[in-house]
């Protein structure tokens, strides 16, 4: 991993100014924040019920985000892969217990940064600031917003067209059962639409 961190680094700074140009002032303040992680399949980050307190840029691999209901069945509730930003946002907003886990579903890096440190520096510089506030109105309210229409107005297969379309490779590199709880289906019905699709 040694000999990547610099490509890595570039790959999060070129994410930052895809929403809002970060000064370079700016960057050297983010830079001194930042720490490594590398992860094994199957790692978990953040169990329900513990406060989270990073934030999870994805250089390699894939995290997803789960919950187990009263019934005792689980859910994926995201998949995040390569330079995207994962973390239990609502956890580290109110600093409270997560609803939910995060997992690595193959062996990964990221680059983490503490919420609150990185808080500060947005309320201190207005680039950051505009830089998250992009990526909130991107992140947490069109695309949730769209995802919350597409569960309820279009059907399972549209909804599986649409994720490989995001991420053509994804099905080559989780388990279906994995793509399956995220759709909102069983694998079983999951496995049905492949098969229609490939005729």
């Amino acid at each position: 991993m040694e000999n990547d961190r610099g490509k890595y680094v570039s790959e999060l700074k070129a994410t930052f100014n895809g929403f809002s140009i970060i000064t370079e002032k700016s960057w050297v303040l983010i830079l001194a924040i930042i720490q490594f992680q590398e992860l094994k399949k199957g790692e978990i980050i953040l169990r329900a019920g513990q406060t989270a307190k990073n934030i999870h840029f994805i250089c390699k691999g894939i995290l997803r985000t789960s919950f187990v209901d009263k019934n005792g069945n689980e859910y994926t509730k995201n998949i995040f892969l390569e330079n995207n930003f994962a973390a239990s946002k609502v956890s580290l907003l109110l600093n409270a217990p997560s609803n939910f886990s995060i997992e690595a579903l193959e062996d990964s890096i990221l680059i983490n940064f503490n919420f609150n440190t990185y808080r500060k520096l947005i309320n201190e510089n207005d680039d950051l600031k505009n830089f998250y506030i992009s990526y909130i109105e991107q992140n947490w309210i069109i695309e949730k917003e769209q995802n919350e229409i597409s569960l309820v107005m279009e059907n399972a297969t549209e909804r599986y067209l649409k994720l490989l379309k995001k991420h053509p490779q994804l099905e080559n590199r989780i388990p279906q059962h994995h793509i399956a709880s995220h759709l909102g289906i069983t694998p079983t019905q999951l496995s049905r639409i492949r098969k229609t699709l490939k005729k």
